[in-house]
């Protein structure tokens, strides 16, 4: 049951680090995945570190359950290592992703975590680190997935401004119930602690593991002042250190209720350090929001007192806490839906969970593409034609073009132009351009029976461009709803989980083209009916494919020739 714990939290935490030696500075990666076998032997990662925690009374909270700000360090001092045995020199944290709280581990209870790297970045670096090369399916995924996750952190700010143009706080505060108000300013608290040699480690440093733990004290001291009660830390966001602190440092810890929902609030903490009393400017160390719950007798949320904020600073803390819960909602929205079995498989799609959707659609096909039990049913020619049965059958076709990758991803990239080559897709039209990677299309196909009514997709079509030498240009598609674009009896409705091409340059004006589906039930007897040969329609599409990118490399899209 632990190690299940304990997967849960490697899940929900992904870390940055920096090591420092003399005058380079290496930027690191994210942890987490777990030990697999490779041609009956044990493979272990080289950067795979573990670690295993008795919990012990000294380590828990006053439920006697093992405190979080323990388990930050645990894990924080795990994933360092890891870290440190790929760049080969001191690392410390610079950032940590959203974590969640499923469990609670007791007393007695052995704690097991496990950090390995997914991979290493080199942006606005001095130094450069060697690349980690991905050998298992987990980390093929993982090695893909972690670029994802990079990008959602850089646009993570951007997502907030946009939910903050349409929220209006008068009219939030007006639905509430005056009477059951509590200023926001009667939360705060302020603590002050100094670094000592055991808070840091040999290069003098303060362990981020450390601070995260001291944050997570005074954020729950501010939680209980709101609800009168003993708080319970269900998530945390966004950790980032804007600098390191050192031995001899004063670290200045705030926290403040920043808004409260029905059963859950929002704590806002910031650290910021300074060396002598008489400092005027303090140095802002960093920042997170943790999310708080009171849990009554069986375990469930209690309702909480509204916040009433405070004109200026405390109203702007009270909006963007609301952003940030609707994005919490969303992608939670967004990781059920993955289940596949147990919701519908389009997703509404609004500016709120733009980031996260397009997220899971890119992630979802190299997840799919690093599976590594795929079989060849097929080869026609140049053409091959594998199949992957799991939860959904899907299929991957594959072909090699004498057409440069970049120039093969401008061309597929803009789906309008796919019916030139495409019987499937009788007409493309563009419904909105979310940013420049990602967009929405609707789409008419012919029926795919003799009776049947032609089917329409509305389509989140998101494009990445390599992020290093060696990764595939990536063109991933996965159906959304669209309150513009309902269901009408003209159409059935049709429904694409994931699919998408993944282009590999295999050298000068050579591309490898895949394309991946997984068959979803309307789509499902088609599939099966040309896999198991009754029909050559997979090849003759590909091969179309092919003549369309030869014959039009020199002619595209306009709006495309700007990426």
């Amino acid at each position: 049951m632990i190690q299940n714990v304990g997967n849960q939290l490697r899940r929900g935490f992904a870390s940055m680090f920096s090591g420092r030696t003399s005058r380079k500075s290496i930027s690191h990666p994210e942890s987490g995945g777990a030990s697999a076998m490779a041609e009956d032997e044990e493979y272990r990662n080289p950067t795979e570190v573990q670690m295993s925690q008795l919990v012990l009374p000294c380590h828990t909270n006053h439920r006697g359950e093992l405190s979080v700000g323990q388990l930050l360090k645990w894990i924080d001092t795990t994933a360092c290592l890891s870290a440190e045995r790929h760049a080969g020199c001191p690392c410390v944290t610079a950032s940590m992703d959203d974590i969640y709280f499923d469990h609670t581990i007791s007393v007695g209870q052995v704690v097991n975590i496990k950090a390995k790297v997914n991979r290493a970045f080199n942006s606005s670096m001095e130094g450069k680190l060697k690349q980690v090369t991905p050998l298992t399916e987990e980390e093929k995924t993982e090695h893909g997935v972690a670029a994802e996750r990079r990008r959602m952190r850089l646009v993570y700010a951007d997502t907030i401004k946009d939910l903050l143009s349409h929220c209006a706080i008068q009219d939030d505060l007006d639905n509430k119930d005056c009477s059951n108000m509590v200023p926001a300013e009667k939360t705060r608290v302020e603590s002050v602690e100094l670094v000592l040699p055991p808070h840091a480690n040999h290069q003098g440093n303060t362990f981020g593991g450390q601070i995260m733990a001291w944050m997570e004290n005074v954020a729950t001291i501010a939680a209980s002042r709101l609800c009168h009660a003993h708080p319970t830390l269900k998530a945390i966001e966004m950790f980032h250190f804007r600098g390191p602190s050192q031995v001899g440092d004063r670290l200045v810890l705030k926290a403040i209720v920043n808004n409260a929902f029905k059963h859950s609030m929002e704590v806002g903490v910031c650290v910021e350090a300074y060396r002598q009393e008489a400092e005027k400017q303090r140095r802002h160390i960093n920042s997170a929001f943790m999310t708080f719950v009171v849990l009554d007798k069986d375990d469930q949320p209690q309702k909480l007192p509204w916040i009433r904020p405070q004109p200026g600073e405390g109203e702007r803390r009270y909006r963007e806490a609301s952003a940030r819960r609707k994005i919490r909602l969303d992608r939670k929205y967004l990781v059920v839906s993955c289940k596949q079995l147990e919701v519908a498989l389009s997703v509404p799609w609004d500016p709120s969970n733009q980031v996260y959707l397009s997220y899971y659609n890119v992630s979802s096909l190299k997840t799919l593409m690093a599976k590594d039990n795929w079989v060849l049913s097929m080869e026609t020619g140049e053409v091959r034609l594998y199949t992957l049965e799991e939860e959904f059958l899907s299929i991957h076709l594959e072909m090699v073009v004498q057409v440069d990758a970049a120039q093969v991803f401008q061309l597929l990239s803009d789906l309008r132009r796919r019916p030139e080559w495409d019987k499937h897709y009788r007409s493309v039209e563009l419904v909105q351009q979310v940013d420049e990677d990602d967009a929405i299309y609707h789409v008419i196909s012919p029926a795919l029976g003799a009776n049947a009514k032609p089917q329409d997709f509305v389509i989140l079509a998101s494009r990445r461009k390599p992020c290093d030498n060696g990764d595939p240009y990536v063109i991933a598609l996965r159906s959304v709803t669209l309150p513009t674009h309902h269901e009408t009896p003209e159409y059935q409705r049709g429904e694409t989980l994931c699919s998408g091409f993944c282009l590999w340059r295999e050298g000068d004006q050579l591309t490898k083209v895949s394309y991946y589906n997984q068959a979803t039930p309307g789509f499902l007897n088609y599939v099966t009916t040309n896999v198991a040969g009754l029909s050559s329609e997979f090849y003759n599409t590909f091969k179309s494919c092919e003549s369309f990118l030869l014959d039009n490399r020199n002619d595209l899209a306009p709006s495309l020739q700007t990426l």
